[in-house]
């Protein structure tokens, strides 16, 4: 989607198809007066303080998932989440792709089928839900799902919009709460979820191994953990930051921070550790002429990992992780 005028002005990173989007670039920067020369001096000097600082490896040892600071940021866009051409336009794009990710990869591991509700009989935990806009389709294709949020408004919200649908009724439900609040009461085996969702979440967590603690906790065994990030590369600072909050104002300035980045291998290491197989890990692309999503064999910006939680005990033979894949990276 981007052209390779747009890679030469990001010092030569490798460049994407799509020379109109480019010209939107180009156009957007000449009128703020952007200055890419200070936008790197910038990077460089975060990075200096973060080696300084010992914070080279995936965050950990805050023991909570919730950064205050994105709490407040996400508390002044609550009332937004359901406007469809706003601040959260690109979510209800990627729709078109992380539903059916998520649905498809959980139907290969069962043997019922339920037309017209596929993931019928299933518990699904989204979480950081936002506003529900990826609880709610989980729910309209069969599944029971939770979805939680540190942000009370944006939960407020949420129940607001669902309550509409009666279809929704009995399958979708919310909680103001954190993940690792709602992993102290997730203790049998038959309370826990088939699958949890965590889109658009971990680049705004405070400590990446607690949330994968708690993923595990809350999970039966061979359950599934679905989740869509941004890469911590060249590229991703200069697309999802510069050029989606500075430039093309695709998303509020701010709603992002590099350091908070994680790339597959970062990620599929640090789930590994913790009891996960991880299955696939593949790109995406948002078009922003467009508004749409598409997959690529390209990790570099954005990327979706399905993984499996292995079984509690030597004994479990019911996960469905015999003859899986291995992952792949792009």
């Amino acid at each position: 989607m981007y052209s390779n005028t747009f890679g030469r002005l990001v010092l030569g990173l490798r460049s994407l198809k799509a020379a109109s989007s480019c010209a939107a670039t180009r156009r957007a920067a000449s009128r703020s007066g952007f200055s890419w020369a200070a936008v790197w001096r910038q990077r460089t000097l975060r990075q200096q303080r973060s080696a300084c600082a010992g914070m080279q490896q995936t965050r950990s040892a805050s023991h909570t998932t919730v950064d205050p600071g994105e709490v407040k940021r996400f508390q002044l866009l609550a009332n937004k989440w359901w406007d469809e051409e706003g601040d959260f336009a690109a979510l209800h794009a990627m729709n078109d792709l992380r539903v059916p990710f998520v649905r498809d990869n959980l139907l290969n591991a069962q043997t019922e089928r339920h037309p017209g509700k596929p993931l019928a009989g299933l518990r699904i935990l989204d979480v950081g839900c936002g506003g529900g806009l990826l609880t709610e389709p989980l729910g309209r294709l069969g599944a029971t799902a939770l979805g939680i949020d540190p942000v009370e408004d944006s939960v407020r919200i949420a129940r607001q919009h669902s309550s509409h649908d009666p279809d929704l009724r009995d399958r979708v439900s919310y909680r103001a709460c954190t993940l690792e609040e709602l992993s102290g009461e997730e203790e049998q085996t038959e309370t826990r979820f088939d699958a949890v969702v965590a889109s658009e979440v971990v680049e705004h967590l405070a400590d990446l191994e607690t949330f994968a603690i708690c993923c595990g906790r809350v999970l039966k065994p061979g359950g599934s953990l679905f989740i869509t990030t941004i890469n911590k590369t060249n590229l991703s600072y200069a697309l999802a930051i510069v050029a989606a909050e500075y430039l093309l104002h695709i998303v509020p300035r701010g709603t992002h921070d590099w350091e908070k980045f994680v790339s597959p291998v970062e990620l599929e290491r640090l789930l590994e550790s913790n009891g996960f197989l991880v299955q696939s890990v593949q790109g995406m692309l948002y078009n922003p002429i467009s508004g749409a999503w598409s997959w690529t064999n390209s990790t570099a910006i954005n990327y979706a990992l399905h993984a499996v939680k292995q079984g509690d005990g030597a004994e479990d033979s019911s996960s469905p992780l015999g003859d899986q894949p291995e992952a792949t990276h792009g």
